[in-house]
């Protein structure tokens, strides 16, 4: 299986928005649940959303829900994070990570495959 490569974050100020993507490198991820974890310095990395790409089930932290969307698209080998109304408390480093199932697995134990990362930080 090809690596999961993140893309999209950057520098923001309060309120605004960012997409972050999630890519499958020479893979589909149509059997496949795709979780995204955020995590700050010195804490354990936090579930955010997650997305069966087959069935396009979702599950949201409560911290996001009504602010981030899950998404994936029709060739089943990105997934995408929309981010809105983004706050301070959203920096962080965003990964996202994949695994076989039928469940919107919520722990990141549970998930196999791992993106590098990519830095989120909302200022203001």
């Amino acid at each position: 299986q090809g690596p999961l490569v993140e893309s999209g974050g950057g520098l923001v100020q309060a309120g605004g928005s960012l997409r972050l993507s999630c890519a499958a490198s020479g893979r589909t991820l149509l059997s496949n649940t795709v979780g995204w974890f955020r995590q700050t310095p010195g804490k354990e990395r936090e579930f955010v959303a997650a997305i069966h790409v087959k069935t396009g089930s979702t599950n949201y932290a409560e911290s996001v829900k009504g602010r981030f969307t899950i998404s994936r698209d029709n060739a089943k080998t990105t997934v995408y994070l929309q981010m809105n109304n983004l706050k301070p408390e959203d920096t962080a480093v965003y990964y996202c990570a994949a695994r076989d199932g039928w469940i919107t697995y919520t722990v990141s134990g549970q998930y196999s495959d791992w993106g590098q990362g990519t830095q989120v930080t909302v200022s203001g």
